[in-house]
């Protein structure tokens, strides 16, 4: 449905000189109201019953924080990668592992806040802390930290004009609301996540909400990463997910060029139904893809468990390794020696045992200070989700 301009067109000047037109968004919901025709309706409905099977997924999982684990992971690169870091799962997981070395650092800490941004939103939701303006700048302020946007004003709604594309205002692909419009825009925003004028339902909320920040861009940086956050603490916060298994950035990086056009459409013309029907569409393919990654992860590990159990002499110790490397399918001898409880000569042999059954493979072609991978989990995760597979490192 076309509505026109969603909002309001502000000329400002930059320097006293340039001029350019600002965008105001009109407050949430849209007017007039969402029409949603009999297509749109059953592709929410099975968006709603694909986030329903994925929310299940626990109970295909012995233990789900073995999944979540590396799936967090997992989007916090995907997430990144879209804003231009290159580093991959295998980067982020080296990272964590203090001894491990040749780690690219500036953007690895980028995707390691985005962890750290993401658990802290989920904690403080859970402990009943409302999603607010005062926690998206929480979070935004982790997602900063330490990294290249460390003078970018983490944690405060910007006081500058930024643009999206372009090298000025003045030839960007869009501009966001002046910096004195940025705290009454998200006062309004705040206003409809906490159901103001009217209720919505969690899916079609998390959908508006999205686009409606991406417009404010109220940061000056980490506006798409913070943006993409939102989604699902929406979801866990409306109960439609009991852990945080959603995420669309693998998606959206694929659809990269139809996603920046839907926003723009949603500004000029005010569709915002085209945009639903895209990320209805986004949720079931991501949602499926993950339940399928899950049960392939659950078949793994079983099928895997019984080689070892196989072995006869030094199964033991090489399933206790292997239980280490479903919890992080990456470590040094040393960390899994930690993990396990195991001697470094106990874990040495586990792991050369577990290499004869091409259950794991060594990451760096060295003979010290060697990594070892948990190839069929890392594996599966690159084919459900885009993630690149690890490299040698």
């Amino acid at each position: 449905m076309e509505r026109g301009r969603t909002g309001e067109l502000k000329t400002i000047s930059r320097a006293g000189r340039e001029v350019a037109q600002a965008f105001v968004p009109a407050p949430l919901p849209p007017q007039p109201g969402l029409l949603l025709d009999a297509d749109l309706q059953e592709a929410l409905d099975f968006a709603l019953v694909a986030i329903g099977r994925l929310d299940s997924v626990s109970t295909l999982l012995p233990d789900p924080h073995l999944f979540l684990y590396t799936y967090v992971r997992q989007e916090a690169v995907l997430s990144s990668q879209i804003e231009g870091t290159q580093s991959t799962l295998a980067d982020l997981l080296l990272f964590e592992l203090d001894e491990a070395p040749g780690v690219p650092v500036d953007d690895v800490i980028e995707v390691s806040n985005y962890v750290a941004a993401l658990e802290h939103g989920l904690q403080r939701v859970r402990n009943g802390f409302p999603v607010s303006n005062r926690l998206i700048r929480e979070m935004h302020a982790i997602l900063l930290a330490r990294s290249r946007g460390a003078n970018r004003q983490p944690g405060e709604f910007r006081t500058s004009q930024n643009w999206i594309g372009g090298t000025r205002p003045g030839n960007a692909a869009f501009v966001p609301p002046p910096p004195q419009d940025v705290p009454n825009c998200m006062a309004q925003l705040e206003r409809f996540i906490h159901e103001e004028p009217l209720r919505a339902p969690p899916l079609t909320k998390a959908a508006l909400v999205h686009v409606q920040f991406e417009t404010i861009h109220p940061f000056l940086d980490g506006n798409g990463r913070v943006g993409r956050l939102l989604i699902t603490l929406l979801l866990c916060v409306a109960g439609l997910l009991q852990e945080p298994l959603l995420y669309l950035s693998g998606y959206l990086r694929a659809h990269r060029d139809e996603y920046y056009s839907l926003l723009d459409v949603v500004r000029r013309e005010g569709d915002w139904e085209r945009w639903l029907a895209f990320f209805a569409h986004a949720v079931q393919e991501t949602a499926a893809a993950a339940v399928t990654t899950a049960g392939g992860l659950v078949a793994t590990f079983e099928a895997d468990g019984q080689r070892i159990r196989s072995l006869g002499r030094g199964a033991t110790s090489a399933s206790r390794v292997h239980r280490a490397l479903q919890r992080r399918p990456l470590g040094s001898i040393g960390s899994l020696a930690r993990e396990t409880g195991l001697t470094v000569p106990t874990v040495t042999a586990a792991l050369a045992k577990l290499t004869g059954l091409k259950i794991v493979r060594e990451a760096t072609g060295r003979r010290r200070n060697r990594i070892f991978v948990y190839g069929g989990y890392l594996d599966l995760l690159s084919e459900g989700s885009l993630v690149p597979p690890p490299q040698p490192v």
